[in-house]
């Protein structure tokens, strides 16, 4: 499997889209890998964890042909994950010679409800054929193109967030973006699920040195640890597993330094726009 950092900011971006804080001036000045887009993985060029409104730059700049993606999971609708009016442009005269004609899209009911919203002005029927929406569960596995996902409960402030446990070809994955500390019920259904250690998990590190409370919707190094000890309890983790921290803000200034000494001291991997993993 491929794994491609194509975002790795969180929802304002770095440098923030409207602050003038020391930390955005700087990077505006220094750009480089300290600039961060809107969240979005691609996995094998063909699945996509979420779409964010930076989807056109991440296509444009970063080089992803978006027109190949077949199936799209969705963590859930907030816009940064979610943006769902560029999808009246998947067809008709704005895309010719697309990689894949059709998409499959997997999220909750009110992704659902926003993608319709946000879609039935513009979306002409030529497009609409080949674009369908399934509606996911918690702890309820779906299968599609050789990918099992099982979505588990996420801990955040939408409606029935999502986190994500892929597995193709013996390779697993576990996305955790965006979420606090993971319930107790996602641990005990990882359990009882058992199977090989991961050999890839993509942490939520919104807050990275930053302390957050148990109680909040992101993470930062001490709860990405905390959530590591407990897949490592129950034997899904061990010293093959990739760790990997993303979706950054620019209040945690997760300038080139801070993150190499989160490198040194936790054997994390810090992501930044169009990194990839072969696994």
């Amino acid at each position: 499997m491929k794994v491609t950092y194509l975002g790795t900011g969180a929802a304002e971006g770095i440098p923030a889209l409207f602050c003038n804080c020391e930390y955005c001036k700087s990077v505006k000045k220094r750009g480089g890998k300290e600039v961060r887009s809107r969240a979005q993985v691609i996995v094998d060029g063909e699945l996509s964890i979420d779409f964010p409104p930076d989807a056109f730059y991440h296509g444009g700049v970063l080089g992803a042909d978006l027109s190949a993606v077949k199936y799209l999971i969705v963590t859930h609708s907030h816009m940064d994950h979610f943006y769902a009016h560029d999808f009246i442009l998947r067809g008709y005269k704005y895309a010719r010679g697309m990689g894949s004609p059709s998409l499959d899209i997997y999220g909750n009911e009110e992704t659902g409800e926003i993608f319709s919203e946000c879609t039935k002005r513009e979306l002409r029927d030529c497009v609409a054929e080949n674009i369908r929406f399934h509606v996911l569960r918690a702890f309820e596995k779906v299968e599609f193109g050789g990918y099992c996902v099982y979505p588990l409960r996420a801990r955040h402030s939408s409606k029935d967030p999502f986190v994500f446990l892929i597995e193709k070809d013996g390779k697993r994955i576990l996305h955790l973006t965006d979420t606090g500390i993971l319930p107790e019920e996602d641990f005990a259904f990882l359990a009882e699920l058992g199977g090989n250690p991961l050999d890839l998990v993509t942490f939520d590190c919104t807050f990275l040195w930053n302390d957050a409370e148990e109680s909040t919707r992101h993470m930062g190094l001490s709860g990405n640890l905390r959530v590591l000890e407990q897949l490592q309890e129950i034997g899904l983790a061990d010293r093959h597993t990739r760790k990997v921290i993303t979706h950054f803000s620019h209040n945690s200034a997760p300038s080139k330094k801070s993150t190499k000494r989160a490198e040194r001291l936790y054997g994390v991997i810090a992501a930044y726009d169009g990194m990839s993993l072969e696994l």
